[in-house]
């Protein structure tokens, strides 16, 4: 039997699935040297539904070696980019992200 993974919850100041979104992709383009994390599976949640969760990114296994970087339901075949959400715009931290365009 293989020992239960754990699971990190980090809440955010963020109101908005566009905020949300771009600041996991900042995260995981800035934390991918970190081998503990398994960004294909990230999900998100509102606070007061996190029994509703929304997946990020797709994850499929590349022919050859990596997972595909597109957006969870992307269209088209898979791939180490494409859709990606441009990186987060410095705010200070509390701040709402700009929304994607």
């Amino acid at each position: 039997m293989t020992a239960p993974r754990w699971i990190i919850h980090l809440p955010t100041t963020l109101t908005s699935l566009d905020g949300a979104l771009i600041l996991a992709t900042a995260l995981r383009d800035s934390l991918s040297h970190v081998t503990a994390i398994d960004f294909g599976e990230t999900t998100l949640s509102e606070e007061d539904s996190q029994f509703l969760r929304t997946r990020v990114w797709c994850d499929a296994r590349l022919d050859g070696a990596g997972r595909c970087r597109r957006r969870d339901g992307h269209a088209g075949p898979c791939g180490p980019a494409g859709e990606e959400l441009p990186p987060i715009a410095a705010t200070g931290g509390a701040e709402e992200a700009p929304p994607v365009v």
